[in-house]
């Protein structure tokens, strides 16, 4: 015997298998072939969907045709059951993962020197592993690279200057080193100037610069002189942007100038000083537990990979713990 409907909560009227029974007559118009693809007798999917009707009062599906319709009510049922059901089978496979040590959430800050497309292939090389992991990415800056990492705000660091390791024991592993360039828009002041660069022909124009992330470690300028004017751009593209609308002039990473250097949309110019090279190593508070983790990990070992990361990969990337003191970054 059901329950009566004076016994039964409107809360409990509902269950995934209701709504998988309300989805399969929906597609195949039939409660003949829903009981097929359900594994039960006809009788016993007609009696269900009826029962449902009785306790939510309301009408489902439009028999009066040859095929099984569903009323607006039926619809918004379907509509919303689905999503539901799609959230119960997401939390399942949570559920699983975590049990078997795959993370919730993987935070992931990169420092905003690297290129990011070789960085989409691994989020969707990671994605086909249906782990359930969500990745949190942020972009940083100078010392908002270690910043996040030594603040909590991140699990895995790619690209943190070596030279401005903080004080603290993390497992890190060298990434490889990152050339910057000088550059200017062809129709700059400084395009014209035919020897190199001194200090006195760049602090005389103004500089475009991207803002330190950092929130408590000291913030840091990189290829700056102290008199010299500036705008602050919240992003390396927009950097970029301003250089090659002649906004001001400034040190951009070889591999992210090319493509506009290529187009003429952007010269790069020798200095007396030389370019800007940085050591970049990824970082994590060790041991490494999670799965997500150890994953991205194995993956940043990859020479390839780095190769298309940084202009001179690392060798020897075996991991290791270091302990660092903070150094002044290049500025000036």
């Amino acid at each position: 015997m059901p329950p009566s409907s004076a016994a039964a909560s409107p809360d409990a009227l509902l269950t995934p298998e209701l709504l998988l029974l309300v989805d399969a007559i929906a597609r195949h118009g039939s409660f003949a072939k829903a009981a097929r693809e359900m594994g039960k007798v006809p009788s016993a999917v007609t009696y269900s969907i009826r029962n449902l009707e009785d306790r939510l009062d309301v009408l489902l599906f439009d028999r009066s045709g040859h095929r099984a319709v569903l009323t607006p009510a039926g619809q918004a049922l379907l509509d919303d059951g689905r999503l539901l059901l799609r959230s119960l089978e997401d939390l399942t496979r949570r559920v699983r993962r975590i049990a078997t040590g795959w993370e919730p959430e993987l935070r992931i800050a990169v420092n905003g020197v690297l290129p990011w497309p070789p960085l989409y292939d691994l989020i969707e090389e990671f994605q086909e592993l249906g782990s359930a992991t969500k990745l949190r990415f942020t972009s940083e800056v100078l010392s908002g690279t270690w910043d996040a990492l030594t603040g909590g705000r991140a699990d895995l660091l790619i690209g943190g200057d070596a030279a401005l390791a903080p004080p603290g024991r993390f497992a890190a592993r060298p990434l490889g080193e990152v050339h910057l360039v000088f550059c200017v828009a062809p129709h700059h002041p400084l395009a014209r100037v035919e020897h190199a660069l001194t200090p006195a022909d760049i602090g005389a124009h103004c500089a475009v610069v991207v803002a330190d992330t950092s929130r408590a470690l000291p913030p840091l300028t990189r290829g700056l002189l102290d008199t010299q004017q500036r705008v602050v751009m919240p992003t390396m593209q927009a950097k970029i942007d301003a250089q090659i609308r002649g906004v001001g002039c400034g040190y951009i990473p070889r591999l992210l100038a090319a493509p506009y250097l290529g187009q003429g949309l952007l010269m790069e110019k020798p200095t007396r000083d030389g370019g800007i090279h940085e050591r970049l190593s990824c970082a994590w508070r060790a041991p490494a537990r999670g799965e997500a983790l150890k994953w991205w990990l194995k993956k940043l070992e990859s020479p390839r990979l780095q190769g298309s990361l940084v202009d001179t990969p690392a060798t020897g990337s075996g991991g290791r713990n270091e302990t660092g003191n903070s150094r002044p970054g290049r500025s000036g």
